[in-house]
């Protein structure tokens, strides 16, 4: 029996020392196509190399949040399309609320309209900072539904697949799935999608006529539309103001929720006549005024060069590429900067904040240092227990 009980638990070391197998999400049906996704952080592209290289389809940032317009949307459209390449078009949505999902939805059909296209309007709704899985699918499925009424064209669901399998679920499965997965042979099934449309495979591609790196992917015939044209004309939207209760949670602090509602925290303590910001206290109920059309453009922070610093190796520290620095610096040379000038660095999404997607091999401590902040800030900022435990796909909150 001792031999037998042994020889039970020598099994079952064995079997926890295996590699866990995660089955490969199968692609959508037809044909697939060789595509690269852009926006203004890769500068001027010259669209008949791009073509030339392979690439059969781009799909164009058009805008963000409730009145942004990529610098580059209307250069990059008239090249890709002058290139012979099939377009698509995404929107960043920052939105907190239902309301704000649908501007911003009529602000993306807005400014897409007059445009012909090929695919699917996509949804890129990653910035989920402080929102629960149910606010977040309920923003996805506000602003997805608007976009295909507003525009009477079909959309198409972006996400990284750890959110895929984590936070977007319900009703948002019966639109396609273009899936960010890198560092992978196949985009994994643990997600709650039955395959892939689109798959982003890299963020670090290299392609003639681009400078710098460029998000690979491969697109199926899922990706298209059933009928290729423009929008339907899209009057630009009235934005209009509607009062949030938030119930302050254990951790919260009002500059997080000021940010997380794109206000301040001096509007906050006017509009219920707080006396000490320092001190909001767990089920205390605020009430805060969310505006539509709330500044969402892209921010960014400064970073002033020092002695044997490269915009290699500041691009690597500020998990960005070289081009996107160039671009957002007018950097005539990049192999020319100099001690002392201060340079601007992009930040991702809308808040002040850098959201970093957790790779494979990755560490928090290794995060921290790249970063430059500590393992502790980033278990504070991301409510992390265990800091030796991070996961592929998770998004960490760079304060």
């Amino acid at each position: 029996m001792k031999k037998i009980y042994i020889a039970a638990i020598f099994m079952f070391m064995l079997l926890l020392s295996l590699p866990v197998q995660v089955s490969a999400l199968p692609a959508s049906p037809g044909r697939q196509y060789q595509g690269i996704d852009v926006s203004q952080w890769q500068g001027d592209i010259d669209f008949e190399q791009v073509a030339a290289s392979g690439i059969e389809v781009v799909y164009i940032r058009s805008s963000l949040g409730g009145g942004f317009i990529d610098p580059y949307f209307e250069q990059n459209y008239q090249r890709a399309r002058a290139a012979g390449l099939k377009i698509g078009f995404y929107h960043y949505v920052t939105a907190r609320t239902v309301s704000q999902a649908r501007f911003q939805a009529q602000f993306f059909v807005h400014v897409i309209q007059g445009k012909d296209f090929d695919c699917r309007l996509a949804m890129d709704f990653e910035d989920l900072t402080n929102l629960s899985a149910a606010e977040a699918n309920e923003i996805g499925l506000a602003f997805i539904q608007a976009v295909e009424k507003n525009s009477g064209k079909e959309a198409v669901v972006y996400s990284n697949t750890y959110n895929a399998g984590a936070v977007f679920g319900g009703a948002l499965t019966a639109y396609p799935l273009w899936a960010a997965s890198y560092g992978v042979s196949q985009p994994s099934s643990a997600v709650n999608w039955s395959s892939w449309a689109g798959w982003q495979y890299t963020d670090q591609g290299r392609i003639g006529g681009i400078s710098g790196y460029v998000d690979r992917d491969i697109f199926t015939e899922a990706m298209f539309l059933d009928t290729a044209g423009q929008v339907r004309p899209s009057p630009k939207p009235s934005p209009s103001s509607g009062v949030v209760e938030y119930q302050v949670k254990k951790g919260d602090t009002l500059w997080a929720i000021a940010r997380r509602y794109r206000t301040s925290v001096a509007a906050i303590v006017k509009e219920n006549g707080i006396a000490d910001p320092a001190l909001i206290y767990p089920g205390e109920s605020l009430c805060i005024t969310v505006h539509d059309d709330s500044p969402h453009a892209d921010s960014h922070s400064f970073y002033t060069v020092r002695a044997g610093d490269t915009l290699t190796a500041i691009a690597a520290r500020f998990h960005t590429s070289v081009s996107r620095l160039v671009a957002l610096n007018g950097i005539a040379d990049p192999n020319l900067i100099h001690t002392g000038e201060r340079l601007k660095v992009p930040v991702a999404g809308s808040g002040g904040d850098t959201v970093y997607t957790v790779r494979s091999g990755d560490t928090l401590w290794e995060i921290a240092q790249r970063y430059g902040t500590s393992v502790s800030a980033l278990a504070v900022a991301n409510n992390i227990q265990n800091p030796a435990l991070i996961y592929p796909g998770e998004q960490i909150r760079i304060p």
